[in-house]
């Protein structure tokens, strides 16, 4: 059945779109009906608007913050201001002008922090290696399957994380691979191999799987599993 996603979707159609007639998910394949579909497009939409409103409601908070303003408005400010650009990612349509905002906002709190640390070497090393953090983080958003991994109400079930990872594309795998440790990727890697075994049993030919079952293993520093 063709169903009508759209171009640039929020992160419950995402993961709808990710489950639409993949065997992975459920075999005999599963459609997903044209209702859930509407209803996640909805929910996306409106998680939008209530973006749009949070984010002004952000920049007049930083125009108006006072230049005397305490450590801990300061800093609550550039926590809501981290969260709401994490946010932007799980949206449907384009944000980058509104992460462009936040991202200077941000930048312009860390040079005041930084200025205020002074010359203290273990506070410039803390707040260096904060500043590289956020980096990788706000590097692995701009992956959709991090960012829809990372919300706090994340449409991936943990059942379904194993088919969502042999989904993807090569990239997105390796991006979301950083966010697990290894015994974690072993567990990931074991029900992987169980789960293509399974439909390979049912005549099934999962080609892309396979490959990203090797990037598994090849994460864990083993040779691909064999074909049985």
């Amino acid at each position: 059945m063709e169903l009508p996603f759209t171009h640039q979707p929020g992160r419950r159609e995402r993961h709808l779109r990710r489950r639409h007639e993949n065997p992975l998910f459920a075999w005999p394949l599963h459609e997903v009906e044209p209702e859930a579909l509407l209803a996640a497009q909805k929910a996306d939409h409106e998680e939008m608007e209530a973006f749009h409103a949070a984010f002004r409601d952000l920049l007049e908070r930083a125009v108006n913050l006072p230049g005397d303003a305490d450590s801990n408005t300061v800093l609550g400010l550039k926590q809501d201001l981290e969260r709401h650009y994490e946010q932007s990612f799980s949206l449907p349509e384009d944000h980058a002008r509104e992460r462009a905002a936040l991202r200077k906002l941000i930048d312009l709190i860390m040079k005041a922090v930084l200025r205020s640390a002074g010359s203290d070497p273990l506070a410039q090393q803390e707040l260096g290696d904060e500043q590289q953090a956020r980096e990788i983080h706000f590097r692995l958003l701009e992956h959709p399957l991090v960012a829809d991994l990372l919300h706090p109400e994340s449409p991936i079930a943990p059942e379904e994380l194993v088919p969502t990872l042999l989904s993807a594309s090569s990239e997105e795998l390796e991006a979301a691979l950083e966010l697990f440790d290894l015994p974690q990727v072993e567990e990931m890697a074991q029900g992987s191999a169980g789960l293509i075994e399974r439909l390979e049993g049912e005549g099934l030919t999962l080609t892309i799987p396979r490959q990203r079952l090797a990037q598994l293993l090849t994460r864990l520093g083993s040779d691909p599993a064999p074909r049985h």
